[in-house]
């Protein structure tokens, strides 16, 4: 664990203490109570209201509230929450369906992370674990967020970021990944075919949140010895109605963003 930064921490401590009492505080109250030189407060303060993460309570002068954005904050943790819980059980009835691993991921930076997963009930199976990071353009997951991103946020993800491959399938050319990434938004679906296990190929589709925002992906994992054209289709046939299973359990009712 890295060394912790004194100015991070005080602010952290700062909007902690607007949890207690009737959660409005002045400059002076979070003065006395952590400690903190004058100056130290007001720039702290100052900071976190310049990035809405506390604003001034218009009918007291000198007092401050949260913001907006602690309750963005709050609301994206709590959307998380959701979706591994509601995540495990479509997994689970998806799993129950074709006895394949079944996983829901979201992504992160340039790394998908698994939030949910079934195992397949075979003796020969995906060996992953949910919490596990892995990088996004090696995955059908991966490769499923990142064709929903929207153009400006995948150039700013991916210029001038080296695609590191972790079998000899995987693509690592930027330009052979945007050409899959433009197919991939155009169906819907994506495929991994033994890119981020050389044993393994994967199928996934899109989850979506209430206001139509693509917030995960849902895919069915299977060992390339039962896999062919007909277990594909059959399989993208359940990756698909289990994300829109999802999606639904999360609130979206249609439409797109």
């Amino acid at each position: 664990m890295g060394r912790l930064v004194p100015a991070v921490t005080r602010a952290f401590d700062i909007l902690e203490l607007f949890l207690q009492g009737d959660g409005t505080l002045s400059a002076p109250e979070i003065t006395r109570r952590l400690g903190l030189p004058r100056t130290t407060t007001h720039e702290l303060v100052s900071t976190l209201s310049a990035r809405n993460y506390l604003v001034p309570v218009p009918e007291q002068p000198g007092r401050f509230r949260l913001g907006v954005r602690t309750y963005q904050l709050g609301s994206r943790y709590a959307e998380q929450l959701d979706l591994a819980a509601e995540g495990r059980e479509v997994a689970q009835d998806v799993a129950d369906t074709c006895g394949e691993t079944v996983h829901v991921a979201l992504l992160e930076d340039a790394d998908v992370i698994y939030v949910a997963k079934v195992d397949s009930t075979h003796a020969v199976r995906m060996v992953s674990a949910a919490g596990r990071r892995l990088p996004a353009h090696c995955t059908a997951v991966g490769k499923m967020l990142l064709a929903m991103l929207p153009a400006d946020e995948l150039d700013e993800l991916l210029d001038g970021r080296e695609l590191v491959g972790m079998t000899p399938n995987s693509i690592t050319d930027p330009d052979v990944l945007r050409a899959a990434l433009a197919e991939i938004a155009i169906l819907g679906v994506a495929v991994e075919q033994r890119e981020s296990n050389p044993d393994v190929s994967c199928v996934a589709a899109p989850v979506r949140d209430r206001s139509g925002r693509v917030v995960a992906a849902l895919s069915v994992s299977v060992p390339v010895t039962r896999w062919d054209e007909a277990r594909e289709n059959e399989l993208t046939a359940l990756a698909v109605r289990g994300a829109g299973e999802l999606s639904a359990r999360l609130g979206h009712r249609g439409g797109v963003r």
